[in-house]
């Protein structure tokens, strides 16, 4: 049996660490459901701007396993997302890719590194991540027709995902993370 002190310990860690057969399989699932995600909300006719499928697993991803995992997450959903559906369109790939990066690393890292509030984890890692939405769409060139229009469309319509992302995801994650954690402590002692 485990003693308190090494129990305390397990528990208090922010997220889980990326390593062993359970800990990819879940990685696997996060990039999946950021594929899967998407696909139905396209094929049922559903508001994704509103919705922002891909989004919730990378920023999940993050929250649970840290940086790398929600980098990960963030860089292959789209990617592999694209292969199959051809969603996102090609034009802004580039853009929501980088994004979605953005969102797994940031929220992952203030997480896993700092152990920042969870919620205002995710708050900063949407901002930040909008910021390289929007500079990545600034710089390249991305729209021809006029930026405050193009970004009022892109963007406004994403506030609903964000307030929900902020309320529910946190506590998808510290649920988690408490579960793995417990069972990894059972099965030690």
């Amino acid at each position: 049996m485990s003693n308190y002190n090494e129990t305390a310990i397990i528990l208090s860690k922010p997220t889980l660490p990326l390593t062993g057969f359970r800990a990819y399989i879940f990685q696997i699932t996060l990039v999946g459901a950021a594929v899967i995600l998407p696909l139905i909300a396209h094929l049922s006719g559903a508001p994704v701007r509103y919705l922002l499928p891909m989004h919730w697993p990378v920023i999940l991803a993050g929250l649970v396993y840290g940086w790398r995992s929600g980098a990960l997450t963030g860089f292959l959903a789209p990617i592999i997302s694209y292969s199959i559906s051809g969603f996102p369109f090609p034009g802004i790939l580039p853009s929501i890719t980088l994004e979605l990066l953005t969102y797994g690393l940031v929220a992952g890292f203030l997480r896993e590194r700092s152990a920042l509030n969870p919620w205002l984890s995710v708050a900063i890692a949407l901002v930040a991540g909008r910021a390289v939405f929007i500079g990545f769409v600034l710089l390249g060139n991305v729209v021809t027709s006029n930026h405050l229009e193009y970004f009022q469309a892109a963007l406004l319509p994403s506030l609903t995902a964000c307030v929900g992302q902020i309320a529910l995801l946190p506590l998808l994650a510290n649920w988690w993370v408490r579960q793995e954690q417990r069972d990894r402590v059972n099965t030690k002692g």
